[in-house]
């Protein structure tokens, strides 16, 4: 039976698309895959410890930022910081994700979404207040233009924002017309620190969690080697016997023995 080269090529993508965990992992600079050897328990640990860690982190200082240094710029009032300062550590929640190349993406779907909820909803804001009807029409008309825009996968984002920043427009009637920029501040400071730990966990964390990786593998390897050499040492078994057909009118049991077996 012949394979073509297409079904071979699909054959190929999907065996490499497994995660890091299963012995293949994706090349966090492309979309591409690159095979590398299966991860010890202890390096899965560490990995998902200095992810944990980055995450939480990276949480830290965008809530940090939008409560203390946006604040400093503008504050309609505390609730509102803090309403910022959520809505900026969703942002970098979002963002971070496994690799560069998908937390690029994911910045991207973020920001367009957060743009058109903030387009939408400034317009209304500016002239109208709150009511429950305009909440779902702009809901409605969020999901609808960016999926007329060609980003579907971004109507929910989109459709969330358009959620928040309406409620809290109904929280602060008063200027409510500054909801849409103050949400789109939060959500462009929770991106940048999320892009921004990406890049640190590609360039810092990654490549030490890989040399702790090869130094695991080579300290088994050379165990297991030297557990081999022993195991060979005390049974006398060695490279010049090996089983054979035996022969029983030669009178031998089937081994070849060394010169000084006897």
């Amino acid at each position: 039976m012949t394979i073509s080269p297409g079904a071979l090529a699909d054959m190929t993508t999907a065996a490499v698309q497994t995660r890091t965990a299963s012995g293949v992992s994706r090349d966090p600079m492309n979309h591409h895959s690159v095979a590398v050897s299966p991860a010890h328990p202890r390096v899965q640990v560490r990995a998902a410890l200095a992810d944990g860690c980055l995450l939480a982190l990276s949480c830290l200082i965008s809530y940090w930022l939008a409560t203390h240094i946006l604040a400093l710029a503008h504050s309609p009032s505390q609730a509102d910081d803090l309403l910022g300062g959520m809505w900026a550590v969703i942002a970098t929640v979002f963002v971070l994700r496994h690799s560069y190349s998908q937390s690029i993406a994911a910045a991207l779907s973020r920001m367009a979404a957060t743009l058109v909820s903030f387009a939408l909803c400034l317009s209304y804001l500016a002239f109208l207040p709150f009511h429950p009807w305009a909440l779902a029409a702009l809901i409605g008309l969020s999901a609808l233009t960016v999926t007329l825009l060609g980003r579907p996968g971004d109507a929910v984002t989109a459709a969330i924002t358009t959620a928040v920043v309406m409620v809290a427009a109904e929280l602060a009637p008063h200027d409510a017309w500054q909801q849409p920029i103050l949400r789109l501040a939060d959500t462009a400071i929770g991106v940048a620190v999320g892009i921004a730990a990406a890049w640190t966990g590609l360039r810092v964390l990654r490549r030490q969690l890989r040399s702790f990786d090869e130094k695991v593998h080579g300290d088994e390897g050379g165990r297991t080697h030297s557990q081999a050499s022993h195991d060979q040492n005390m049974t006398g078994a060695g490279p010049c016997r090996r089983p054979r057909l035996p022969d029983p009118d030669a009178g031998d049991d089937g081994w070849h023995r060394r010169p000084d077996a006897g």
